[in-house]
């Protein structure tokens, strides 16, 4: 069984490898037919160009890289704390709208982003937060996936755990960070597995117009637009953009994975 795992994972590994041996192909490999694998000769002058380009843009590539760190910690660490401090109270306890407001967040699971795309712009010009961060940040947060896979961990949680911890004296905020949260840790990491890349690889879509406000996926596109001529630089951009995200899935998936194997907790 691990010999076939084996085998099915290093050919999942394929297009990676690929990714990688491209950036650092010179532009005669990259042009050959039928394509090699791995490179012979292997260089770094895709990267030295794309740093060349990016030097003589108005907008610094500093800027660019700043915005979407940004956006993307700032997206994902609030949908993180937004799904989990609304999936507590549904996962524990009743009130009058709970059911309806949990049959709405199901709903929205159902609509694709580009049939939202539409309402989603016309509520954040009226809020005004057209050609800002604002209008990537706050829909990440409100991503229905996260809240509906927040409630079903929390709902995971033994009542009698939260019960002694108030007999204690802990209050609501206490439970809740203390107790709640490192309990549906797999969930969260979860959250950010699948946020991060979304994030990170946004390029600001019809919500950003002001070049000083634009991501690095879409600087990194305009580059790629040049022609055959940067088909180096688009291999090199190609893994920059796929490094941060992959590298991101390594250090957390250890923990995703250990927790969910461990964090069982029973009456």
């Amino acid at each position: 069984m691990f010999a076939l795992l084996a085998v099915f994972g290093a050919f999942m590994a394929l297009p990676l490898v690929y990714a990688i041996n491209n950036a650092f192909k010179p532009l005669d490999e990259i042009f050959l037919f039928p394509p090699r694998f791995f490179v012979r000769n292997p260089t770094m002058d895709n990267f030295f160009d794309l740093i060349a380009i990016m030097g003589n843009s108005w907008v610094p590539l500093s800027r660019y890289f700043a915005n979407t760190l940004i956006i993307t910690i700032v997206g994902t660490v609030g949908h993180i704390l937004l799904a989990s401090a609304a999936a507590y109270p549904l996962a524990k306890y009743r009130f009058p709208g709970s059911k309806t407001i949990f049959s709405i967040v199901i709903l929205a699971l159902m609509f694709s982003p580009h049939v939202t795309a539409i309402p989603n712009y016309m509520v954040m010009s009226w809020l005004g937060w057209v050609d800002s961060h604002a209008s990537l940040i706050i829909p990440a947060m409100a991503f229905p996936l996260g809240l509906f896979l927040m409630k079903q961990f929390m709902e995971q949680i033994p009542d009698a755990l939260l019960e002694a911890a108030k007999i204690d004296g802990a209050n609501e905020y206490r439970i809740f960070w203390s107790i709640v949260m490192p309990n549906v840790k797999p969930a969260w990491l979860t959250l950010m597995i699948l946020q991060f890349p979304m994030l990170w690889g946004s390029n600001g879509g019809n919500f950003i117009y002001s070049e000083s406000l634009k991501t690095l996926n879409y600087a990194l596109e305009q580059i790629v637009l040049g022609g055959i001529a940067r088909a180096g630089v688009g291999a090199a951009v190609a893994l920059f953009l796929m490094i941060v995200p992959i590298t991101l899935f390594v250090i957390s998936q250890s923990s995703v994975i250990s927790t969910m194997a461990n964090s069982g907790i029973k009456d």
